[in-house]
């Protein structure tokens, strides 16, 4: 009997597909990645999974991977797994990412101005601001979803319950990283120094005007994603800007 398929379409052209649970300072979280088909057919991936036979097929089913991108330093253990199975592909990265894998080869440097090879699919917003984390938050215009790595985890009660014991849902809760008030972790909140710059990148993501939101840790929203990110990012206020002003071109 055939396995179900692990790919969950989300959107014309858009994937999400849920990783192992991993350990982070001793505390269980879950993970997912991201599948974008560019309009020349080729496959765009967020945040890599560990990749294994199963999910090789699927995803090779799609088309030809030609990007593999790590939205911060944190993301980048599935990298070479990927690379090696699909050696075409690109490998992108911010400039910390690149700093502290030196063991990967990375072909391009994210910086403000998205790459040509998705120019117009898929925009991004750099997030700086705390010495502890910088992140690019990506946009996929024709699905209006925003992804998230770690600045809004959505731990729910359901996993909570399971993998995490009660003194740790004390803490998640103390956090602000469940899925009743997802927020960035506390630590990222705290050494947030640079509050305009950090504010100034949300207001220019919400400008975008999206309506879902994936994130790598947690339930993802399917709907009402410019007002999802308005409260995720309310410990930024004021973080919503007018409605009034043009969505970026």
């Amino acid at each position: 009997m055939p396995r179900a398929a692990r790919l969950e379409q989300v959107d014309d052209g858009i994937w999400i597909v849920d990783g192992p649970i991993v350990s982070f300072y001793g505390f269980p979280y879950p993970t997912r990645s991201v599948i974008v088909r560019l309009p020349d057919g080729t496959l765009w991936v967020w945040s890599p999974i560990p990749l294994d036979d199963e999910l090789m097929a699927e995803v090779s089913g799609l088309g030809p991977v030609a990007h593999l991108v790590s939205p911060n330093k944190l993301h980048h253990l599935g990298l070479e797994e990927w690379r090696v199975a699909f050696p075409a592909a690109k490998l992108w990265g911010l400039p910390s990412t690149v700093r502290k894998c030196r063991d990967l080869r990375f072909d391009g440097v994210l910086d403000d101005m998205p790459p040509l090879a998705w120019l117009g699919t898929i925009e991004h917003v750099q997030f700086r601001g705390s010495p502890l984390l910088e992140e690019m938050i990506f946009f996929h215009r024709p699905s209006r979803t925003v992804l998230l790595a770690d600045l809004s985890e959505a731990l729910s009660h359901d996993f909570l319950a399971r993998h995490w014991a009660p003194w740790q849902r004390l803490i998640a809760r103390l956090w602000s990283i469940t899925e009743a008030a997802p927020k960035a972790p506390l630590e990222v909140r705290w050494s947030t120094i640079r509050r305009s710059v950090a504010r100034a990148a949300i207001h220019r993501l919400l400008a975008y005007d999206p309506e879902k939101v994936i994130m790598a840790h947690g339930v993802w929203q399917r709907s009402h994603g410019r007002a999802f990110l308005e409260r995720t990012f309310s410990w930024l206020s004021p973080v919503s800007p007018s409605m009034s002003g043009e969505v970026p071109r």
